[in-house]
């Protein structure tokens, strides 16, 4: 008999008897169960081998066996459900709680967190959204990007402690020329399917890769040796290995050997693979094969809560739910900020009267001062004088504001499934109808709003950026991200960008032009810097290890379980 029949079973006879302990015997019990007196032996062995119930049979002819019930209709439905929700069927299980939602977080409540399970460490986080896309080689946001590094290796890496390029899939490198690059590549790395990766996963990849606008100037990518790969370029770059070093250039199967579904199934070389990511539930599991350290825990999940939202992660939803407005001494800054992008190519910015007026009323002191300090305490904010902490762009702001007449209505457009930017959004809309102007609200998908969909119709795109790292030229991949600050800037204007950057890829100029690349979108009004956040990881001291890195998540192979005395 099923696990599922023996409970329909037991349900059964809980209802006839309304739970309660009872005399009775084996004849009444079959007409309750449908079935022989043979079979009714067997399923209340059953039942009293689970613990469900207690059977006293009786002695004697015509005596009367006593039924004790052990659990209740309801503990054996939570059983049920619990059991669900271990395995990540939230919907099913919350089918078996009666559509009770309370229910179902209380029994997510137990599940998150740190487990052992046949000896394997177990992590589960919450999170607020799914993660339908983890193609690196596509729009990525904040925490996407930590999991592609999760999930894939490029021919370079980022030493985020040191600040430095270092060895990834390229055990060492060589410019044979500012225009010729030989990477040596380390022998027998295998991908999550066991396929040995080879040079020609590499060369496909690059050739995909020149295709995004950062990646422009490599000409050709070959294999002259085995396990070797030369890069050649356009232009001049004697910074070429710190750019693979970026999230979009780690190496993926060629296309012959890629999964149909390989957005939401990446299939890379790195520490985890994806065995399950669907509406519910991201896990991870460790990769043996991993050409680097093994990881030390074997599996996270990433459990999708609706109606949870956090800017930093804590490893359970108890402590996420209860946090108070203290930021924790183990977060920091984010190195990036939220801001508004002005469209001074096709939208009302390209006027100087609504120019002057975005950047007078649409201020980071302008939105600020009309928070709501109930609403957004959770997500740790400060005000952004420049695009970056601890940088400040001097813009002055015209004292009298001139009101624009020539049209009462802006578009405004930001990502789907963010935390804040629909309050955000409310908070512009109120600044701008105290005017007597109309904003009008598009929400699309991250990957549309960076791939330019609808860009001829809007006037303001509220946005962010995450670095991820500190290095001065970590800015490169959000100034050339789908060309998204291109497509909203007049053309001379992003050519000086260009020049500066080229100046520093040629070594003309030899520190990266931070400060100049800041000035040119701040002070020009291009970019308007709102806000920074606190990231990280607000541990409660099971994990060792658990370190924030700087896209507010952290290295999942490095944390483990001590043992507790």
């Amino acid at each position: 008999m099923s696990g599922q029949r023996l409970k329909l079973q037991f349900q059964r006879l809980y209802n006839h008897f309304s739970g309660r302990n009872t005399e009775t015997n084996l004849h009444d019990i079959s007409e309750v169960l449908f079935c022989t007196r043979r079979n009714v032996r067997m399923v209340i062995n059953k039942m009293v081998d689970k613990g469900w119930i207690d059977w006293q049979p009786a002695v004697g002819r015509g005596k009367q066996s006593r039924l004790i019930f052990n659990s209740t209709d309801s503990e054996l439905q939570f059983m049920q459900a619990r059991k669900l929700v271990t395995d990540g069927k939230l919907e099913t299980a919350l089918s078996v709680l009666d559509n009770n939602a309370e229910k179902l977080v209380q029994l997510i409540h137990e599940q998150l967190g740190i487990s052992h399970v046949h000896g394997r460490q177990i992590v589960r986080l919450p999170y607020y959204r799914s993660f339908g896309n983890l193609n690196p080689l596509k729009p990525l946001r904040r925490s996407e990007q930590h999991l592609v590094r999760q999930i894939f290796s490029g021919l370079t890496q980022f030493n985020e402690e040191k600040g430095e390029v270092e060895p990834d899939i390229a055990h060492a490198w060589e410019m044979i020329s500012v225009r010729h690059w030989r990477f040596h590549i380390r022998p027998a790395i295998r991908f999550h399917d066991g396929r040995l990766l080879e040079s020609d996963d590499i060369i496909q990849t690059f050739k995909e890769l020149k295709q995004q606008a950062l990646f422009k100037h490599i000409d050709d990518v070959i294999s002259p040796f085995a396990n070797t790969i030369d890069v050649y370029l356009k232009r001049d770059d004697f910074h070429l290995p710190a750019l693979l070093a970026n999230i979009s250039a780690v190496i993926q199967p060629a296309k012959d050997h890629r999964r149909s579904d390989a957005t939401a199934f990446p299939v890379g070389t790195g520490p985890y693979k994806v065995t399950i990511n669907d509406k519910q539930r991201l896990k991870l599991e460790a990769f043996d094969m991993y050409f680097g350290f093994r990881a030390l825990t074997d599996v996270v999940e990433i459990w999708i809560l609706t109606g949870f939202s956090a800017c930093y992660l804590k490893p359970s939803l108890e402590l996420a739910q209860t946090q108070s407005a203290t930021v924790s001494n183990k977060l920091s800054l984010d190195q990036g900020c939220n801001y508004l992008l002005l469209n001074k190519n096709k939208g009302l910015a390209q006027q100087k009267v609504w120019l002057d007026y975005f950047q007078s009323r649409l201020n980071s002191l302008s939105i600020m001062r009309h928070l709501d300090l109930n609403k957004v305490s959770n997500f740790k904010m400060i005000n952004a004088y420049g695009l970056l902490p601890g940088w400040v762009c001097a813009t002055d702001y015209p004292h009298d504001i001139v009101v624009p007449t020539t049209k009462r209505s802006v578009t405004l457009a930001y990502q789907q499934e963010h935390p804040i930017y629909p309050y955000m959004a409310e908070l512009i809309a109120e600044i701008l109808a105290n005017d007597g102007i109309t904003l009008k609200v598009i929400e699309i998908a991250f990957e549309e709003i960076m791939q330019g969909k609808q860009a001829d119709k809007i006037d303001l795109w509220l946005n962010g950026m995450s670095l991820g790292s500190d290095r001065a030229d970590a800015i490169l991949p959000w100034l050339y991200n789908f060309e998204q600050i291109e497509r909203a800037m007049p053309p001379q204007a992003f050519s000086q960008l260009e020049i500066l950057i080229d100046n520093w890829r040629m070594n003309i100029t030899p520190e990266f032009p931070l400060e100049e690349i800041q000035n040119l979108l701040v002070n020009s009004g291009q970019v308007l810097p709102l806000f920074h956040a606190w990231l990280g990881v607000d541990g409660n001291g099971e994990l060792e290890g658990m370190a924030s890195n700087q896209l507010g998540w952290f290295d999942f192979k490095s944390v483990w379980v001590k043992p507790r005395h």
